[in-house]
């Protein structure tokens, strides 16, 4: 190796200089540390307080996003943001404008402290939006932190200031050991994806799988008989994870956030409307482990088995994808298997309540205007359901035919492939590959040609059903698995009644296939 002597300018040096500081601006990240706080729970308004430094840019953009992942509609959190300030850190007010519903703009100094404080409107109890009142507090993050445009994968934390007589707090987010109710995120997404609810609570009894440990953690819930709840949502679980053949988090947690109704999954809990009423029938217990099967099953589908366009997420905007029948289709179609598999329910039961996707499909003039693809795509304008549009006559919903879909391309695959393969082969191929190995969704025709591989055939005459309004022959399918559906006609309303039943004299493929589908 060679040493040479060299001789530098004063120009060279400057520059040199200029362009060192520069690097080193931008690697110095902006911390972000949250306060928020409930002074008065019975006037509905949070307190939020943001510290932020480390600011070398001349402005920012402070945004709350306009709707939060796993419930696909625009919710405008902005809106509810009152009583917004600036001020540096001697507590001088800075000026800000308000360029939008949603964004605050507003200067920075180099190397810059930013105290920033807002209130936070919260009448509303619902599992989407963020909720106050005299006996306990559910934060939905995406309505409640702003980020800063263009630094979104900072990370960021939050303290809760507890009202005297509240005691717990549920939530997925990571607790800071050494310090009181403050937790951490590595970024903006994972904070958005991890709801707190807060109160005096009650955590059920918990449970192991796989040695990962399982809560139930609620609010104001009835008497029912807590340890066979939880037995029978170990089973939920355990039936679950058996489809995929892997645990993919640390702990999870179900969050029950009181009555009401609906449910969002994140990547290691979900929050549910659950108070425990109803539990103590046999119909109430079933109709609660499918809705919770569902959630759960979520953290595979939609958080991990992914459309491209879920994720990384654009908080400003609609994220609109054709897949949506997958992600919430196919979560609906293994939540009634992943229940029957647990051993929870009967199979009349099972066949009831894909009977009454077929029901709801069927007696629905939109199925003849608009495709499975496009139901997703338009869920921003038409609603979850599809009947929130301006012409709810002419749209359908990815709940009802999604799950149809699910069974007509689950017995395909298993027919052809002398039941060696099956729906769930591709949803364990689709989680390894583009989730595990690629760590990326999948696009339409990635997902397509997995079903295909798996089947080791063309797939097409089945994908119609989803890209076009083809109608499809549901008992073609069926008959794969030995069973048919067939149906009434009401005189006055015109509307079918479907049966989903056994057909007589199964050959073996047929009865293999129905066993194999009911029990694994």
């Amino acid at each position: 190796m060679k040493f040479f002597k060299l001789k530098f300018s004063k120009s060279f040096l400057f520059i040199f200089a200029v362009i060192t500081s520069s690097a080193l601006a931008q690697n110095i990240k902006p911390v972000f540390n949250y306060t928020v706080s409930m002074p008065s729970p019975s006037s509905q308004l949070f307190h939020v307080e943001l510290i932020s430094s480390g600011w070398q840019t001349g402005t920012i953009n402070l945004k709350m996003p306009k709707w939060m992942p796993g419930y696909y509609q625009l919710m405008n959190y902005g809106n509810e943001v009152i009583n917004f300030s600036v001020r540096d850190k001697t507590g001088k007010s800075i000026s800000f404008n308000k360029i939008n519903e949603n964004t605050w703009q507003l200067p920075t100094k180099a190397a810059g402290s930013l105290h920033i404080s807002y209130n936070v409107k919260a009448t509303r109890s619902f599992v989407a939006t963020n909720f106050l009142d005299s006996s306990h507090a559910y934060i939905v993050p995406a309505g409640m932190f702003m980020y800063a445009d263009g630094f979104i994968k900072n990370p960021v934390s939050v303290k809760v200031n507890l009202p005297g007589q509240w005691k717990e707090i549920a939530t997925g987010l990571t607790k800071i050991s050494a310090k009181e109710n403050t937790f951490t995120a590595p970024d903006f997404d994972i904070l958005y994806d991890c709801p707190l609810l807060i109160g005096n609570l009650e955590e059920l009894p918990s449970f192991k799988v796989n040695g990962i440990t399982h809560r139930f953690i609620g609010y104001k819930m009835s008497q029912f008989n807590r340890q066979h709840f939880m037995n029978n949502l170990k089973k939920v679980v355990e039936a679950a994870v058996a489809i995929i053949g892997d645990i993919p988090y640390r702990e999870y947690t179900f969050i029950g956030i009181g009555p009401g109704r609906g449910g969002i999954e994140h990547l290691n809990n979900t929050t549910v409307s659950f108070d425990g009423r109803g539990l103590d029938t046999d119909e109430g217990l079933n109709r609660t482990l499918v809705f919770l099967a569902h959630e759960f099953f979520h953290n595979y589908n939609v958080k991990r088995i992914r459309p491209l366009e879920l994720g990384p997420f654009d908080y400003d905007k609609p994220n609109r994808t054709n897949l949506l029948w997958v992600s919430e289709g196919l979560s609906v179609y293994y939540e009634y298997l992943v229940v029957k598999r647990a051993g929870l329910i009967s199979e009349e039961t099972l066949f009831k309540n894909f009977e009454s996707n077929l029901n709801a499909t069927e007696n629905n003039p939109g199925r003849l205007y608009q495709s499975l693809i496009q139901s997703s795509y338009q869920t921003w304008g038409d609603g979850p359901f599809g009947t929130q549009g301006k012409d709810p006559g002419k749209s359908i919903s990815y709940y009802d035919k999604g799950p149809l879909i699910g069974f007509i391309l689950d017995f395909k695959i298993r027919h052809a492939t002398q039941n060696k393969k099956s729906l769930d082969d591709v949803m364990r191929y689709v989680y390894n590959y583009y989730y595990k190995k690629l760590q990326r969704g999948f696009t339409d025709a990635e997902f397509q040609q997995a079903c295909e591989d798996v089947a080791g055939i063309s797939l097409a005459p089945e994908f119609e059903y989803v890209y076009t309004t083809k109608e499809p022959d549901y008992n073609q399918y069926l008959a794969f698995a030995g069973l048919t559906a067939q149906f009434t006609t009401d005189d006055k309303t015109g509307k079918k009644k479907f049966i989903i039943k056994r057909i007589d004299n199964l050959d073996s493929l047929q009865t293999n296939i129905l066993n194999d589908w009911l029990t694994q």
